[in-house]
């Protein structure tokens, strides 16, 4: 009797419910979900903390925001090209433009960072990065997708599979009384 070799199974990911009845991924898979989500938070805190301060990188030194820069002048203004141009080229130099896109790319980025508030990262960042898409259209690359779209789907799936409950407060913030009350604050 001859034997077919056995091949190495590797075990399928552990699932446990959070408390939502949702279902998270708790192994190796958690942990790269955490790496992606705390890398898509740097991303975010980092955009923030050059456009603020002018670091010489995607702003120039002396354009930040306290700087008198305007951190959306750039993209707004000359970077915008399809038919959505004249829309976004119309928001430059509004007074809440700016303040709303720096407040949104710190609380996207802390929140991703700490896995606190993953819902409503997911649905702020995805806006942005959605908006950001539109504002070039169509993409130089691909007739359809871009960096922009990825960027969208992945912080839906982080947010879906509560990738804030490994290596991050998710756990915690979703224990809280308030929280429970309001789950859209996950």
């Amino acid at each position: 009797m001859t034997t077919t070799p056995r091949r190495h199974q590797f075990p399928a990911p552990a699932m446990e419910p959070d408390g939502d009845r949702h279902q998270i991924i708790t192994t190796a898979a958690g942990r790269a979900l955490a790496v992606l989500r705390i890398a898509f938070g740097f991303t975010f805190l980092w955009a923030f903390v050059d456009k603020l301060f002018g670091l010489g990188y995607a702003t120039p030194s002396g354009k930040g925001w306290i700087d008198g820069g305007d951190p959306t002048a750039g993209f707004l203004g000359k970077g915008t090209s399809g038919p959505m141009a004249d829309f976004y080229q119309s928001l430059v130099g509004d007074w809440w433009v700016t303040p709303l896109f720096m407040i949104g790319l710190a609380g996207i980025g802390l929140a991703l960072m700490s896995g606190i508030g993953m819902r409503i990262a997911a649905v702020s960042g995805a806006l942005l990065y959605l908006l950001m898409w539109s504002a070039n259209l169509p993409p130089e690359t691909n007739p359809v997708i871009d960096e922009h779209i990825l960027g969208a789907i992945t912080l839906v799936v982080l947010a879906l599979v509560a990738a804030g409950n490994v290596w991050g407060l998710g756990k915690w913030w979703s224990s809280l009384d308030f929280v429970r009350k309001y789950p859209w604050l996950q």
